[in-house]
């Protein structure tokens, strides 16, 4: 559960995205995401990271996963380009077995197509798609900042960011087994604390949307396997840009 503004300091258990990917698969889907995720930001608000932070946010992704400069670049191209498609972004919804709720972030050009293919994921997962809304008020979509913890003193790091929207603090580790430190915002509040940092020079590991989970469904090591499963399905899928659960 979110902690009270004012008692942010602690350790933060991250959900972790069950994920049976071999590590050069996931490698490969990090790229394509962030490749979808420049196109739509250079769309929106043009190739200058000085006037687009989003963009500045999808450098900081691409250089935290290894993304070749070869790969960002042509990323910017593309966008730029008359015969582009114009990436949607729609969120699908639905229950994994044993009970547990599933996001689906998606980016596509063809709506019929990922819909369809999300919808039948489900169906061979043992799980089944929902309805608008019948899932997400589970979570709160919030800002996730990943910072390297050395040098950082996170009580000065409170006082800091405070006022400009953080909400929780914490330790936590990479999947490298690396500590880090985890900041957390509300959504809104997301361009101040990335400003913030900016501001104070310092550059974090990655910076994310994420939805947190208001409250977590304990498994077995069985239950989780088929959750797994469906969620691997999930990530799979060229559309789907990431996968959030409620998985404790």
């Amino acid at each position: 559960m979110p902690l009270e503004k004012g008692h942010t300091m602690g350790r933060i258990f991250e959900v972790r995205k069950a994920s049976m990917f071999a590590r050069w698969d996931k490698m490969a889907k990090n790229f394509t995401r962030i490749g979808k995720e420049i196109v739509i930001a250079v769309k929106a608000s043009g190739p200058d990271t000085t006037t687009n932070p989003a963009l500045r946010r999808c450098f900081q992704n691409a250089k935290s996963v290894g993304m070749p400069k070869d790969r960002v670049e042509a990323a910017i191209k593309r966008a730029m380009g008359k015969d582009t498609s114009n990436y949607e972004e729609i969120l699908y919804e639905g229950y994994a077995p044993h009970g547990v709720a599933i996001l689906v972030e998606t980016a596509t050009d063809n709506h019929v197509r990922t819909v369809a293919n999300v919808k039948s994921h489900f169906n061979k997962g043992n799980g089944a798609m929902g309805t608008n809304g019948s899932v997400s008020f589970q979570f709160k979509k919030m800002g996730v900042f990943k910072l390297k913890s050395e040098g950082m003193n996170m009580d000065d790091l409170e006082l800091e960011l405070i006022d400009f929207g953080l909400d929780e603090l914490g330790e936590s580790n990479d999947d490298n087994g690396n500590a880090i430190i985890v900041l957390r915002c509300a959504f809104i509040d997301f361009g101040n604390l990335q400003k913030a940092l900016e501001d104070k020079n310092i550059q974090p590991l990655s910076a994310e949307l994420e939805w947190i989970p208001t409250s977590t469904v304990p498994m077995t090591d069985e239950q989780a396997e088929d959750v797994s499963k469906l969620i691997e399905r999930l990530e799979q899928d060229e559309d789907v840009n990431k996968v959030f659960h409620n998985m404790g």
